[in-house]
This record gives structure tokens, C-alpha cells and sequence, in this order.
């Protein structure tokens, strides 16, 4: 069977962690070794995970400072115990017994440096499904990966290789890491699949960090950015181009390279919002960023 490190960061995660940590403890048909970093709880968290730890289910540390999910994770994968592939896990979800056999069976038919995601089913706090968005498909481009962010960090299952080349580069600026991570998978050119069938419950509550939103509320946080003028997209490129340029195939590259340049130059922009490759699957999404680069806040 192959070994899976599942990466988990943790705070003030009491109310629903048993159930996530089980739901992973009972996965079938791969080697599993939960690791957990702590993020300064202040509630029973750390008592639960001395708990587990005290019959060696899982093991776990308390973080020096509070990182923040985002760098939280980040020091999980750099501090992580080798393991054929790595998966990140939230604190509140539930898996379905295959979801690691599923993402390690396709892996196996993949590239040495490779990257697993699927869909999540939005369900409660009891963990009873809500209604999911029907007959979603994605482009699983490189272009979208700079424009769309639709893939989940709990999803995530990856190679030993794609591992290194994310930690051979440290961002300065961070929002996200699952964001990052598939941004670095599409960027250097490697293996990636999307699976549409969920294996998460993907619990929503009141204390979610990020979870799902209705439409109305949707569209408020979209305005906001834009309001704001948040240049999170274009960060992120530049970042990009700057630690991973010589690992990226030219066409990725000159992609990048106009991306970016549409922060300084009219005439780039003009052309991004022609640009067949820097197109994403979600009409809404492709219609706010295009106005965004019209008015050079994306």
C-alpha cells in the first residue's frame, strides 16, 4: 500500500475535529500518518490531539506563533515525514473512506511531479448535504489557474516531487496556499487531475475560514475586492515569474510575462483581454476579470 502524510492545521477546532480525524483514521487501502500543527488554541483542541497522540493515531506540535492557516500549512509540508504522496486535511470536514485510495490510484498512472483535486459536497453542521452547483467543469489551464480559484486545499493529494519544487521557492506574500500550490502544478507543467465526484463533506458552519457562500454574499465579497482594488491575481504572478520562470514551459511563460505586464502597459492589457489562453471556464468570473484589467485592479 502506498504511505500518505495528511497534513492538518488546527485552531480552536474542538466542536467538529474528533469527527474529521476518524473520518481520515478510517481510510482504506493506503498508510496513513496524520500531522498535525497546532495554531495557538485556546479551547480543548490540543487536549483532543494529545488524546489521539497518546495511542499513536496521530502526532502533533504546538506552532511558535500563530501563522495563520495559509503559513501554517506551508511549515506542515517543509517539516512533513516522507511519504510516497501528501495530503492537507481541515480541522471540520469528513472524507469518505476511498478518498485517499481514489487520489492514489489515479496518481500512480501519473507524472513524477503530479497533483490530485475533486470536488467537494457542501453539507451542514450535522454533516447533512446542501445543494451543490450541478454540471460544473473547469478548462484546467494554466490561464485559468491565474484568473479562477476553485481548487480546495482539503482536496489535495500530491507527489513527493511536486513537494520539493513548492518548497524550493517562499513566497513573500501568501494568501492561500492550496491557491499557490495548484498556481506552481500548472505553472512548471505537471500532471493534474480533477475529479468531479466529491469525497468530502465540506461542513459548513459559522467559524468556516473559507467555506462556501450564498450568491448574494458572493457578490458583495467580489465587490469589495474590487472596490478596494486588490491586486491579489497579479501578486500572485509576479511571484510566480519570479521563482519559477526557468521551470516553466515558454508558452506558460510569455503568458505570465503578459499577464504581469498588464500592470504597467495599456497595450498588454488590451491584449490579456483578448488572449485565448488566459480565458476561465466561470463566465462571471471571466466578465468581473476582464472588467478588472480594463481598469488595472486585478
Amino acid at each position: 500500500m502506498k504511505s500518505v502524510s495528511v497534513l492538518m492545521s488546527t485552531y480552536n477546532g474542538e466542536r467538529y475535529l474528533r469527527q474529521q480525524i476518524d473520518s481520515i483514521l478510517r481510510q482504506r487501502d493506503v498508510e496513513v500518518e496524520l500531522v498535525v500543527r497546532d495554531d495557538g488554541s485556546t479551547d480543548s483542541t490540543t487536549t483532543i490531539l494529545d488524546d489521539y497522540q497518546s495511542k499513536g493515531q496521530l502526532k502533533w506540535s504546538r506552532g511558535a506563533k500563530n501563522l495563520g492557516p495559509a503559513r501554517s500549512f506551508m511549515q506542515l509540508l517543509a517539516d512533513a515525514p516522507k511519504a510516497d504522496y501528501y495530503a492537507f486535511s481541515d480541522q471540520d470536514d469528513y472524507w469518505q473512506a476511498d478518498k485517499l485510495a481514489a487520489a492514489t490510484s489515479r496518481l500512480q498512472q501519473m507524472g513524477e511531479a503530479a497533483l490530485h483535486a475533486s470536488e467537494t459536497q457542501p453539507a451542514d453542521e450535522n454533516l447533512s448535504p446542501l445543494p451543490a452547483a450541478a454540471g460544473r467543469r473547469y478548462l484546467l489551464t494554466f490561464g485559468e489557474s491565474l484568473i479562477f480559484r476553485f481548487v480546495s486545499g482539503c482536496t489535495m493529494v500530491f507527489t513527493e516531487k511536486l513537494r520539493q519544487t513548492v518548497l524550493a521557492r517562499q513566497p513573500e506574500y501568501l494568501p492561500m496556499h492550496d491557491v499557490w500550490i495548484y498556481n506552481i502544478a500548472q505553472a512548471t507543467g505537471a500532471d493534474f487531475y480533477y475529479d468531479y465526484s466529491p469525497k468530502i463533506l465540506y461542513r459548513q458552519h459559522q467559524n468556516n475560514v473559507v467555506g462556501q457562500t450564498s450568491r448574494a454574499e458572493e457578490w458583495r465579497n467580489r465587490w469589495q475586492r474590487f472596490r478596494k482594488g486588490s491586486a491579489i491575481r497579479s501578486t500572485i504572478a509576479r511571484q510566480l515569474l519570479d521563482l519559477y520562470s526557468q521551470q516553466m514551459t515558454a508558452e506558460n511563460r510569455a503568458a505570465l510575462q503578459l499577464f504581469v505586464g498588464g500592470t504597467t502597459s495599456i497595450a498588454d492589457r488590451m491584449k490579456i483581454l483578448t488572449d485565448r489562453r488566459l480565458r476561465c471556464a466561470d463566465r462571471t468570473t471571466l466578465a468581473l476579470f476582464r472588467l478588472s484589467v480594463m481598469l488595472n485592479k486585478y
